[in-house]
């Protein structure tokens, strides 16, 4: 088993990976995906960083802890890993578009709902928990999405993340 943390896309997001691996009590390997483009100038590719992540996960189980543009690599990355999704936690999904909502039907198909949790702050920039909690509805009403107090796009959890992914 792995579980692999992938960041929103700003740089700074990376602090925030750092910290939740650091405070996750698994048991096992807790990998932070460094977007390619943290390195290099340019913008996110997602079939690079896709091939980037097998590679990085291997043949093993994989968690994933997925926050904003996480959330979408996470929906296009979960059917090449059939069979091999343990468990997923979603944090601050920033978008819940009709072409988004298809995206993460075809993503998280055969997944069972128990199995995804989803934290969205109630005052998210991006989307609020209101919108989100419609949005995953129309995807799976089984997946659970969890209301968080804060008016920012921060998900500082760490203890929910390991109960839910030990549990």
């Amino acid at each position: 088993m792995v579980t692999i943390i992938l960041p929103g896309y700003s740089l700074h997001n990376k602090d925030w990976a750092e910290e939740i691996k650091t405070e996750l009590n698994l048991g096992h390997k807790v990998i932070v995906h460094n977007w390619e483009h943290w390195q290099a100038k340019g913008s996110l590719s997602p079939k690079r960083e896709i091939a980037r992540i097998l590679k990085e996960v291997g043949k093993d189980e994989v968690n994933v802890i997925a926050k904003s543009v996480g959330t979408m690599i996470t929906v296009l990355l979960t059917p090449l890993l059939k069979g091999k999704i343990g468990k997923i936690i979603l944090c601050g999904i920033p978008s819940v578009s009709k072409e988004r909502k298809e995206k993460f039907k075809e993503g998280l198909v055969g997944i069972p709902g128990e199995k995804i949790i989803c934290f969205q702050n109630s005052g998210d920039p991006f989307a609020s928990y209101d919108e989100v909690e419609n949005f995953l509805a129309g995807v799976n009403p089984k997946i659970k999405v969890i209301k968080k107090e804060r008016n920012d796009h921060h998900y500082p959890y760490h203890e929910e993340f390991s109960l839910f992914l030990k549990g």
